[in-house]
């Protein structure tokens, strides 16, 4: 199947699924802005594709002081350059492994940051795209796209705070759908990727690890089996490890989830102002 949207913004796009997504959105014959924090990296991929299909934007998630004036004036610049934007594709995501059996290893700077990186700034990001989005769905289909983790689902312990991050968009996720579901609004689309070789794991980030870039899925085929569900319309995008853990439990937990919410809709009326 064809890809629907014609101009897709990357954010988290220098390297690993960001980049990879952005690669197939070109081959798809759509244009792509890419954005992540490397100017590097920005530029070869441009070199490498054309600039007729891709441009490209620095700006650096984890470096921000001010979310609520830093991230709707990014929004605002990119809407100005590119008001064609149908799909907002939201990558960027850290991963720390912090140890609280010894606490005073554990910096609580970095913690924050990466709660910024992997849940804070995806809000921020939403809320600054949505009217956009919305207005933009008068020329045809448009979405937003966000990369989580199967860790969403079950943590695992050396890095908490990632899962319980990734854990907290997932929820935003399941009630920004459904909200938007109410009003005809943007297409909400997650991931859930196993874990996949790339620079997540790298030494560098988490020195526990050895050859960490080398843990997981191939990055290809994580991509293809992706990409291919993405194209065909799917919402939530399970592959490979991940489909177990999702089968096992989320699938019932997000019934339960639409039932109560539908309970609770009709208890809250008594309560809710009109």
């Amino acid at each position: 199947m064809a890809l629907v949207y014609k101009k897709v913004l990357v954010i988290g796009a220098t390297s690993g699924i960001g980049r990879e997504i952005a690669r197939k959105v070109v081959e798809a014959g759509s244009s792509v802005i890419i954005v992540g924090r490397r100017k590097k990296n920005l530029d070869e991929f441009v070199n490498q594709y054309g600039g007729d299909k891709v441009k490209a934007k620095v700006f650096d998630v984890i470096q921000l002081k001010q979310l609520s004036l830093e991230i709707p004036q990014f929004v605002s610049e990119v809407i100005s350059e590119h008001p064609d934007i149908d799909c907002v594709f939201i990558n960027s995501g850290i991963q720390r492994p912090f140890n609280f059996t010894q606490s005073e290893t554990v910096d609580l700077d970095i913690f924050d940051q990466e709660l910024v990186t992997n849940y804070t700034a995806p809000v921020y990001l939403t809320k600054a795209f949505l009217p956009h989005l919305q207005k933009q769905k008068s020329q045809g289909p448009t979405a937003l796209v966000y990369t989580t983790s199967q860790l969403a689902l079950i943590p695992t312990t050396r890095a908490p705070n990632y899962g319980a991050s990734k854990a907290a968009l997932h929820h935003f996720i399941l009630a920004l759908r459904s909200q938007l579901s109410t009003v005809n609004g943007p297409k909400v689309v997650e991931l859930f990727p196993p874990a996949v070789q790339t620079e997540l794991h790298d030494t560098k980030h988490q020195p526990d690890l050895k050859d960490g870039h080398l843990m997981g899925m191939p990055l290809d085929e994580y991509i293809n089996e992706t990409w291919s569900m993405f194209v065909q319309g799917e919402e939530q995008v399970v592959v490979a490890a991940s489909q177990g853990i999702f089968d096992a439990f989320e699938l019932k937990r997000q019934e339960i989830f639409h039932q109560r919410n539908e309970q609770a809709g009709r208890f809250m009326k008594r309560f809710l102002r009109e």
